[in-house]
């Protein structure tokens, strides 16, 4: 029908000339929207329509590391703020040439197949996995997926990913959303401390220090899939706290992850003018107390979390450390009523020598078994789950400690192609691992197992169960694909110190246990604050409705 027929005159005439005014111009602002919307779903990668539509433009192009450009895919995206766009489903695995997903292997060794990063094809693709029918390898769950294309004549990727509906980003953090389903995201903004910025790092953790010449490991950041995980925030951190003492308990990890929270607090005296925090430790204890909020942060050494001696018993001699694994460290139960929150590391010290015992019967041990004849009761691995169960339950009941019990989950090592002291290695590693490609380690693996029924078996163990607080913190998965976050060769100073491979393709003596700092451990961190947050507006919930 023509514009100017007749039946479209009388139409209008029909009308007051505003009011068709107005009718024009209505009608040619939806034929612009559908105009646009068909632009949109023509061509979903645009990032200046992805602007128009999701408010997510951005006037300046987000410069990554050319050899991170492959890690832009969905499960792993860049984003200049810690408001990131992206979709609740981050499942995804990369496909070979054949179109079919990588199977996943349970050798600790990576795939020599395996095709670098760097070399995957411009039409190589990714494609969401159906969790119902394939092997838990990855960090998300659901549909959609993450575009990227290439600028023109550049490396550096133009990256759209799919928006993130505040409603359900509401919903989901009303219902406290899984921390630990997620993926890794490189965040241009870098970390909140540098190397040099905090006085009580560890030289074995001082990866930049040390000398180690790539820095990307440093800005790699956690998304959990249905929320978001804010920035660690040492004001808030220190509010929260104030006047309450947080205590990291266990081995040398639990080391690690102190001196992270003190260098993340430590970086706030420049940012908030916090004070300085005094040193008032000993040998049996570090404590490093704030002034301003009257904070303490607590570190005890229990290399097992249970009670340990050496003097000689029944048949195990003199100068074997012995474990009475249904009795707990006596030192922490001691210090447990001034502290109001506690971070438990154990697990790795399991694969030292000890001899187990319960009941006061020796019922095995570690590189210790003095009648090959006999089977043992007890590996180290079922030990290792006895321990968990024995120092929970002994917290549980503690009729002096009502405070809040982290357990942080078995921290992944990264040895490839042997253990630490057969010629492992993590030697190389620049980037986290991609969605779908994560090599499974058996011994992390039943270790991980055995820790999560060691916490069940406590929490049921005891009678109210309902006034007991305590948390599993389970970042085993997740952080299984940061095989680039360990100092690997880079431990010390020595200026002479071997950091390649030699001729006969031997790595160099190196940690591939232990976290860089700043790094990847950094994050447990903020997700220990999150923690302490929500179980802290909980009580503050209960108490105004009780």
């Amino acid at each position: 029908m023509a514009l100017g027929s007749h039946e479209v005159s009388i139409l209008v005439a029909g009308f007051p000339r505003k009011v068709s005014t107005v009718a024009i111009a209505v009608g040619g602002l939806v034929s612009f929207f559908v105009f646009g919307l068909l632009l949109r779903l023509s061509d979903p990668i645009s990032s200046s329509v992805s602007g128009v539509f999701y408010g997510n433009a951005n006037p300046e192009q987000v410069e990554i590391p050319s050899s991170l450009s492959n890690h832009t895919v969905q499960g792993l995206y860049t984003s200049t703020n810690d408001i990131y766009t992206s979709d609740k489903n981050l499942t995804s695995t990369s496909q070979s040439s054949s179109g079919s997903p990588d199977l996943v292997s349970l050798d600790i060794s990576p795939p020599d197949s395996e095709k670098p990063l760097m070399q995957q094809e411009k039409g190589d693709t990714v494609s969401s996995l159906d969790t119902s029918t394939t092997e838990k390898t990855d960090l998300g769950s659901g549909e959609g997926e993450t575009n990227v294309s290439k600028a023109d004549g550049g490396d550096t990727p133009n990256v759209s990913s799919p928006s993130h509906d505040a409603s359900e980003t509401t919903s989901a953090e009303e219902t406290e959303c899984d921390l630990y389903q997620g993926s890794w995201f490189y965040d241009p903004g870098g970390p909140l401390y540098t190397n040099n910025s905090c006085p009580v790092l560890t030289q074995m953790q001082n990866c930049q220090g040390n000398g180690r010449p790539d820095k990307g490991y440093e800005n790699w950041r956690w998304k959990p899939s249905q929320c978001d995980l804010p920035r660690f925030d040492a004001k808030k951190f220190l509010e929260l706290m104030r006047g309450k003492t947080l205590a990291y308990i266990g081995d040398s990890v639990a080391r690690n992850q102190m001196e992270s929270m003190l260098c993340l607090l430590w970086q706030a005296t420049c940012c908030f003018q916090v004070e300085t925090p005094v040193n008032r430790g000993n040998k049996k204890m570090q404590r490093w107390f704030f002034n301003s909020t009257s904070v303490t942060i607590v570190r005890i050494w229990s290399s097992w979390l249970v009670h340990q001696f050496n003097e000689k018993f029944d048949y195990a001699p003199e100068g074997v450390i012995k474990l009475n694994l249904d009795l707990p460290d006596e030192r922490i139960i001691e210090a447990l009523p001034s502290f109001d929150v506690v971070v438990l590391s154990s697990g790795h010290w399991f694969a030292k020598q000890s001899v187990y015992i319960l009941k006061d019967e020796i019922v095995g041990g570690q590189l210790w078994w003095p009648d090959k004849s006999k089977p043992m009761k007890v590996n180290n691995v079922e030990a290792f789950g006895i321990s968990v169960e024995t120092i929970l339950k002994s917290i549980a009941t503690h009729q002096n400690f009502t405070g809040l019990t982290i357990v942080r989950t078995w921290s992944p090592d990264h040895y490839e192609g042997g253990a630490w002291n057969t010629g492992g290695s993590c030697t190389g590693k620049e980037e986290p691992i991609l969605p779908g490609k994560l090599v499974k380690n058996g011994f992390t693996e039943i270790m991980h197992e055995k820790q999560a029924t060691g916490f069940n078996r406590a929490v049921d163990g005891v009678e109210d169960s309902s006034k007991v607080k305590l948390k599993l913190m389970d970042i085993t998965e997740a952080f299984g694909y940061r095989h680039d976050g360990h100092p690997g060769p880079y431990r010390s100073l020595d200026p002479n110190k071997i950091t390649k491979r030699g001729p006969d393709g031997r790595p160099p003596p190196q940690d591939c246990l232990h976290w860089c700092m700043p790094g990847p451990v950094d994050i447990w961190n903020e997700m220990v604050l999150e923690l302490i947050r929500r179980d802290f507006e909980g009580k503050k919930m209960r108490d105004s409705s009780s």
